[in-house]
């Protein structure tokens, strides 16, 4: 049990955090997309501790955080050119790679794969801390495993209090949604997880960009997976979401219709819901704004004691999928299309 303490974001609380790091142990760290468990990922006891803390399954793989372009050959073998050309399109910032790992990534924090997840984080607190602890930190997000990812330091203290010994509070994370995670094919790139990076983006690289069904359908139980954030029920609060696919209108109906039950809506803004009556939150109304607010927003249906949601459906272009990708996780995939 540690007596968690909140760090400044700067050099006493970077330096203090690094020895920490340093000393097997386990940090919050803010990142742009959301606040991470940052361990040494080249030590499997530390590693180890990342998983007791989230209460994590062990298959599902960590992604590794660097803070120069020269570590990524020290961790990973057989770069296509093409990983040059994302990371200079889209490093530093919310892109991660994944490619063949060397023995020195252990076991722990690839899943048992032959691959690894790759980052370059473009806050300037995380990659000053890998600098500082001088060697990369594999960092999941830092919430309870299951529950919403957590895009402020009070999020981390919230879910870790008493299981780590310290989070670095750099205020409210710029994006809001965990990276895009991609892998490399003969003829383009798939992509596993989308994020603020969207397809568009990568479309600009590539001419062939896959989308993994497993963006948008639920994957098998004992599927093995590259990246985190396909498997499982994840980032949800405790009440009950429904995603209603739907223009605005018929959405207004449908709620109207299905009103009973200590109903609560999550809506892009207040027009979706005047005039019915249902207690409402809002979470932005386009894509980067929902980026920003939607775990924020889960974690306050939360602290509203909501039981039964009705979630309006994002629009699925630019980051809007990764919104979507979150949002039916969130929901156990339960989604009503009108």
């Amino acid at each position: 049990m540690y007596d968690t303490k909140m760090l400044a974001a700067d050099a006493d609380g970077i330096a203090e955090a690094a020895e920490l790091l340093k000393a097997g142990e386990v940090v919050g760290m803010p990142t742009e997309t959301v606040y991470g468990l940052a361990a040494n990922a080249l030590d499997p006891e530390a590693v180890k501790k990342i998983f007791i803390a989230k209460g994590r399954p062990q298959d599902n793989p960590l992604i590794v955080h660097i803070c120069d372009i020269d570590m990524l050959g020290q961790l990973v073998k057989d770069i296509p050119e093409a990983a040059y050309r994302c990371a200079e399109a889209f490093w530093p910032g919310p892109l991660t790679m994944i490619l063949p790992k060397r023995d020195i990534i252990p076991d722990v924090t690839s899943a048992g794969l032959a691959t690894a997840g790759i980052r370059m984080p473009s806050n300037k607190t995380a990659r000053a801390l890998i600098k500082a602890a001088g060697f990369p930190l594999a960092a999941p997000s830092a919430n309870l495993s299951g529950s919403p990812s957590p895009t402020t330091a009070q999020h981390v203290f919230k879910d870790m209090n008493g299981r780590i010994p310290c989070i670095i509070d750099d205020g409210s994370c710029a994006v809001g949604v965990e990276s895009t995670v991609i892998a490399f094919e003969r003829d383009g790139v798939r992509l596993l997880r989308p994020g603020f990076i969207s397809v568009e983006d990568l479309r600009e690289l590539f001419d062939n960009v896959i989308v993994d069904k497993g963006v948008t359908e639920e994957v098998a139980a004992n599927a093995v997976v590259a990246s985190p954030g396909m498997k499982y029920k994840h980032y949800a609060p405790k009440a009950d979401i429904t995603i209603i696919d739907g223009t605005q209108e018929q959405f207004r109906e449908y709620c109207k219709a299905h009103s009973g039950g200590e109903l609560m809506l999550m809506v892009f803004d207040r027009s979706d819901a005047e005039g019915l009556g249902i207690e409402y939150i809002e979470y932005g109304a386009d894509g980067e704004a929902q980026a920003r607010l939607l775990f924020d927003t889960l974690r306050r249906l939360d602290e509203l004691g909501a039981k039964r949601v009705y979630a309006r459906c994002p629009d699925r272009s630019g980051v809007g999928l990764a919104v979507y990708n979150r949002l039916l996780r969130a929901a156990g995939f339960q989604v009503i299309r009108l």
